[in-house]
C-alpha cells in the first residue's frame, strides 16, 4: 500500500509560481516513474510531467519550459516548479505513481499504480 500526499496548491496571479510537492509512504520501493496530471473544470485529466528514477523527463507540449519536474529518491518525494503561471493552468493536480510511463523513449513499470487527492491550483488573470 501507498500513500500518495500533495501540498503546495493555491492561488497565485498570473505570472507567478508555485512548487507542488508530492510525499510517498508506504510500501515505495521500486518506484521507478513517476507524474503529475491535471484536471480543469469540464476538461479530461491530462498528463502534465513525468520523471524516471534516474531523472529522464518529459512534459506537456502546454507547460514546456515553464514546469519543472523533480524528485528527492531518498525522501520518495516528487515536485512540481511552475513557473509563468496562465488561468488556462487552473486545474485540480494530481500526483501519481503510473503502473508504466515512458520516458524519454524508454518503458518504465512500476509495482503498482496510485494516485494523490490532488491540490487545486488557481490562476488569476
Amino acid at each position: 500500500q501507498v500513500q500518495l500526499v500533495e501540498s503546495g496548491g493555491g492561488l497565485v496571479q498570473a505570472g507567478g509560481s508555485l512548487r507542488l510537492s508530492c510525499a510517498a509512504s508506504g510500501s515505495t520501493f521500486s518506484i521507478n516513474a513517476m507524474t503529475w496530471y491535471r484536471q480543469a473544470p469540464g476538461k479530461q485529466r491530462e498528463l502534465v510531467a513525468v520523471i524516471s528514477s534516474g531523472g529522464s523527463t518529459n512534459y506537456a507540449d502546454s507547460v514546456k519550459g515553464r514546469f519543472t519536474i523533480s524528485r528527492d529518491n531518498a525522501k520518495n518525494t516528487v515536485y512540481l516548479q511552475m513557473n509563468s503561471l496562465k488561468p488556462e493552468d487552473t486545474a485540480i493536480y494530481y500526483c501519481r505513481i503510473p503502473r508504466s510511463a515512458y520516458v524519454s523513449g524508454r518503458f518504465y513499470s512500476n509495482p503498482y499504480d496510485y494516485w494523490g487527492q490532488g491540490t487545486q491550483v488557481t490562476v488569476s488573470s
